[in-house]
């Protein structure tokens, strides 16, 4: 009898330096299979390689990221989220209090639901407004640091520059 289907609890993983070398080999492969044969995806090999099953393109792009991340010396924390968050868990997301939040969801700034008396917030609407509100930070540090420059508040050195088409999310 199989042991029933559970939630995975968070996991880090922290950079080992003994198998860095093995991490940016591996790195080095996707890239060279994306670039030369695109249509080819990574696949999950069992342990003694009798079968393979293709990996969806969503998480060959996370297994991408978390290898970028473990051989830049970064650690790299899986967590499992639901897709519908409450509000305590949509703020700390947010890195938010609860009551800040709740004025968020009234002004309309992330849509929600209430099917009962608790709100319910979807996940990718927590995480739109994130990338959003990210954005929108950078597009005004960028517009501030170029108004600063132009009444010359701002010093410069040769290595610096300003580039006001810099999009990096």
């Amino acid at each position: 009898m199989t042991a029933p289907n559970r939630v995975m609890d968070e996991q880090t993983i922290l950079p080992d330096p003994a198998h860095s070398a093995e991490v940016i080999d591996l790195l080095q492969v996707l890239r060279d299979r994306g670039q030369v044969v695109p249509e080819t995806r990574a696949r999950l090999v069992s342990g003694d390689g009798s079968s393979t099953v293709p990996l969806p393109d969503g998480l060959h792009d996370i297994l991408v990221k978390a290898l970028e991340a473990l051989a830049s010396g970064y650690a790299v924390t899986i967590a499992p989220q639901h897709t519908t968050l409450t509000t305590q868990q949509a703020a700390d997301m947010l890195g938010v209090s609860r009551p800040t939040l709740t004025r968020l969801l009234d002004e309309g700034k992330i849509p929600h639901e209430r099917p009962n008396s608790h709100r319910r917030i979807r996940l990718a609407d927590v995480l739109e407004y994130q990338r959003q509100r990210r954005k929108e930070r950078r597009e005004l540090l960028q517009r501030m640091t170029t108004e600063s420059i132009g009444l010359d508040l701002y010093d410069l050195t040769d290595d610096d520059s300003v580039d006001e088409d810099d999009n990096r999310t």
